[in-house]
């Protein structure tokens, strides 16, 4: 059982917990401990777990992750208004070789999916987003995947896989179960030509870092599509984390990055959630924790809603295009939009129905204009190959 590789949360983290107030995340986490073993899955909302592999990275860790220090400041932090239950499985350890820890990551990761818990992890390395992607193997055909990353590490052709490159694996390995990869918040000097053009080659969604800083509310559609998110520490700018030469002085600012994660959290898709390439500093394991906090706050605000089952919540608004007319749909209760896509295959949706894919008012204003947004222009075309 991949839950045996599991090691229990340090003593000096549940001793911190025996200090904190009534209200605090960790009073109010179920936590994996040498007394006790692992914690019960059963109702589970998340399970937070670490992963100290490094081998793979592209620049070497000259220190094991600590993910005690991210707990520290994590378990401290009060509750929200939350119906959430919270686990805590610990840490996996570096296996003898870097397969084995990915094969446990993915046996563990798909464990908590078949059991509808939502994993965190808190990985050294970005790499270890590639077995992330393999546990969906046989739980779901086709996934949307969101990184959140100032590269779009898809590496060079030859190279084996490391945070880097781990993309290039995921598209080309089989079974190939991605759908669609967006990125968020790239940075252009960090990427190839060629990686910018195999990204609109293959109709895969990217916004760059000042598009979506000037109006952040350009993820919450891209989220709200995705069913992994990977989130790369090194998207967010030096001076928010602390000290790192690997950290560039251009990224996210910490308020940015936590309203990323609470859209991550509100999407109803995601299943997973990973973030990676963290710093052993106070200040960057600060900002850590709260972005796990807003992603856990925007689960509890998680709506089921689709235009297609309740038809009364929702305008539909009709708007004729010179080649083909637009459907948009907006909720009258969230006030999301969504429009159809005609072309998706069908074993995305119901026999007979277009898919529904999440927008922008913009992207609607833009249709009015005659103008085709580009989002849809890009499924659109997906749909065919």
């Amino acid at each position: 059982m991949a839950f045996d590789f599991l090691v229990p949360v340090e003593d000096k983290v549940l001793a911190h917990c025996e200090l904190l107030p009534a209200q605090a995340i960790g009073r109010n986490t179920h936590i994996h401990t040498e007394k006790d073993g692992l914690p019960v899955l059963a109702n589970a909302t998340v399970a937070i777990f670490g992963v100290k592999e490094s081998r793979n990275a592209y620049e070497k860790k000259l220190e094991t992750l600590d993910v005690s220090g991210i707990r520290l400041q994590l378990y401290k932090l009060m509750l929200g208004n939350w119906d959430t239950t919270i686990v805590d499985l610990g840490d996996l350890e570096e296996g003898e070789t870097v397969e084995d820890t990915y094969f446990v990551v993915k046996e563990v990761t798909a464990g908590l999916l078949e059991e509808n818990v939502i994993p965190i992890l808190l990985g050294a390395t970005q790499d270890i987003t590639y077995p992330v992607y393999r546990a969906f193997d046989g739980i779901k055909d086709m996934i949307n995947m969101v990184a959140v990353d100032s590269r779009f590490d898809f590496g060079i052709d030859d190279e084996l896989i490391s945070s880097h490159s781990y993309m290039s694996k995921i598209i080309t390995d089989k079974p190939n179960n991605l759908f669609n990869f967006s990125n968020i918040g790239y940075q252009s000097y960090f990427n190839a030509q060629e990686e910018v053009d195999l990204m609109e080659r293959l109709f895969f969604d990217s916004y760059r870092l000042g598009e979506i800083a000037h109006e952040l509310s350009l993820a919450e559609p891209v989220l709200r599509n995705a069913h992994m998110v990977s989130l790369d520490a090194r998207a967010i700018k030096a001076s928010e984390i602390g000290f790192s030469g690997n950290f560039s002085p251009n990224g996210f600012t910490g308020r940015e990055i936590c309203a990323i994660a609470r859209y991550a959290g509100i999407s109803e898709r995601v299943m997973a959630f990973g973030i990676f390439e963290m710093e052993n500093n106070i200040q960057c394991q600060q900002l850590l924790a709260q972005i796990i906090w807003y992603f856990i706050e925007g689960i509890n605000f998680r709506i089921k809603e689709s235009p297609y089952s309740k038809t009364d919540d929702f305008t539909k608004y009709n708007v004729p295009n010179e080649e083909e007319e637009l459907i948009f749909y907006k909720s009258l209760l969230t006030e999301r939009w969504w429009v159809e896509v005609p072309s998706i295959f069908s074993s995305h949706t119901k026999e007979g129905t277009p898919a529904l894919l999440p927008c922008t008012e913009q992207d609607y204003l833009d249709a009015c204009d005659q103008k085709i947004p580009e989002r849809w222009f890009k499924a659109y075309k997906k749909g065919f190959n």
